[in-house]
């Protein structure tokens, strides 16, 4: 997590310069879907890992082969109507919508004509993506997530050099980053794990995949409702002030990605243990575990937030050289989005892992899909730029509300409980943290290195005294406790069993 983290943050920086602000911002508006696959992928992922862990969970091979193989060829379908869908509607928008300089309009419908490649194979690799989380192997997930990031940067680098047209260079090889993940991950996946073998003739099932086709399809739509509300708000950015706008909004999102990579990555490795335990009927240890994984995701974003937060404006200075206008506000304020999502990212896994996720994901989709209309009418009204953002947390804040309503009626998640445990036991200490995080901002006023030192110190400090003393339940201290002295044990044995050998 480490690694990437930092390579993704040098390789913007470099791809940044190379580009300059305004083909940035283009290829941020027309390949932003990219990054907001994400969502996509996580959620399509979710779809058929809820499917693997339960029957893992049952201990049910001959399901799981028939799960394997039905998603395989639910992804493929689902993959080519996308295509032909985003062909479509794509070449609306850049004639009617998109505000793109004319001489760099061919170019861009280059970069998209990319960016459909890499959705296709970004889709069909979702099998393979669920076998490795249902299975666990955070191995390989971490090992094909630093070569990805490492052949980002090495294609950061190539652009400072090639005399090619850059934004043509950049979206061709950012695809073909997807297309050999792919081919890993499935020779990984036929290699080690049984039931991943694509065999449509003895493990096709066709009721599987008609009830497969229906929870992914619900799922689909609820994950489509979170790209539609990102790159809508880009496109509303986009025609209000022009292309140079979705530079500061695309690094925004890369900013935001970065920083939640390792609350997502906490997550990844909690979902087959909550899904697991709803498949081996266990309702309680289900529950319990959505309410640590909401709250530890949210005091791990907070970890990496909060000096981020205060000292934007330095580190987005030294991180880029040349910061675009308004992306320091949209940093700040996205951030604060994806806190509030933190709260409920628990609750989200135990809904999916029931299974009765219609009504739930039509009641989500058109919540947030209101950030559309708000936006537009916002700025239609004379607002900044930033106020979509503003209105964006009140949205969140609402639809997590209803989150907890809907895992109440479905999973029997106590309210009380979930406020008492979760709520208020992860914004209490986060917003006492924050507090003395702001101290040498207001001692020292002079921005500089010594400043983000001191804040970064201070908020360490802050955050892990306050989240020891006020955050943790007797349960979950116990067992982070047992995990630290396992580690240190393991630490202790090792020179031992190294002089014995």
């Amino acid at each position: 997590m480490l690694i990437t983290m930092f390579i993704a943050l040098y390789s913007t920086r470099l791809v940044l310069n190379a580009l300059g602000a305004e083909d940035y911002g283009i290829f941020s508006l027309v390949s932003g879907v990219i990054v907001m696959l994400s969502f996509l992928n996580v959620a399509m992922t979710i779809s058929t890992q809820r499917y693997l862990s339960f029957y893992i969970g049952a201990g049910d091979q001959e399901k799981l082969k028939m799960v394997f193989n039905s998603s395989v060829l639910l992804h493929f379908i689902m993959g080519i109507t996308l295509v032909v869908i985003f062909e479509v509607v794509g070449m609306y928008f850049f004639e009617q919508v998109l505000n793109i300089p004319a001489e760099r309009l061919s170019t861009a419908r280059m970069i998209f004509h990319f960016t459909v490649i890499s959705t296709f194979f970004t889709i069909t690799s979702v099998p393979y993506d669920a076998t490795l989380n249902a299975r666990e192997n955070m191995f390989l997930i971490a090992g094909i997530g630093i070569w990805e990031s490492l052949a980002k940067l090495a294609i950061a680098i190539y652009l400072q050099y090639t005399g090619y047209d850059k934004l043509i260079v950049y979206g061709a090889l950012m695809a073909s980053v997807t297309v050999i993940s792919l081919i890993i991950k499935r020779a990984y996946c036929s290699a080690k794990y049984k039931e991943s073998k694509v065999q449509l003739k003895t493990s096709f099932n066709k009721s599987m995949l008609k009830e497969m086709f229906s929870y992914a399809g619900w799922n689909m739509f609820g994950a489509g409702s979170v790209v539609a509300r990102n790159q809508g708000m880009a496109m509303i950015l986009n025609v209000f002030f022009g292309a140079v706008i979705n530079a500061s909004y695309g690094i925004a999102n890369q900013v935001n990605a970065q920083l939640s990579y390792f609350s997502v990555t906490m997550l990844q490795s909690l979902n087959p243990q909550i899904i697991k335990s709803e498949g081996s009927g266990d309702r309680q240890r289900m529950l319990r575990l959505a309410m640590i994984a909401s709250k530890f995701s949210f005091f791990l974003l907070s970890f990496f937030s909060i000096p981020v937060i205060i000292e934007m404006p330095e580190l987005l200075k030294f991180w880029l050289k040349n910061v675009p206008a308004h992306t320091v506000i949209f940093c700040r304020l996205i951030i604060v989005v994806t806190l509030v999502n933190q709260l409920t990212v628990g609750l989200q896994v135990a809904i999916q892992s029931v299974g009765r996720i219609k009504v739930y994901q039509v009641v989500v989709s058109l919540l947030l899909m209101l950030n559309l209309p708000v936006s537009y009418f916002l700025l239609k009204a004379g607002l900044p730029p930033h106020a979509v953002l503003i209105s964006a947390i009140c949205i969140e804040a609402l639809t997590c509300s209803y989150r907890v309503l809907a895992a109440h009626r479905l999973t029997g998640l106590s309210i009380g409980e979930y406020l008492r445990r979760t709520v208020l036991g992860a914004v209490l200490p986060v917003a006492l943290a924050f507090t003395v995080a702001l101290v040498p901002q207001l001692v020292w006023q002079e921005q500089g290195f010594m400043r983000l030192l001191l804040t970064g110190c201070a908020s360490t400090a802050a955050i892990f005294l306050s989240v020891r003393f006020l955050g943790l339940t007797p349960y979950e201290l116990e067992k982070i406790t047992g995990i630290v002295m396992k580690g240190i044990s393991k630490l202790q044995l090792r020179p031992s069993v190294v002089k014995a050998n």
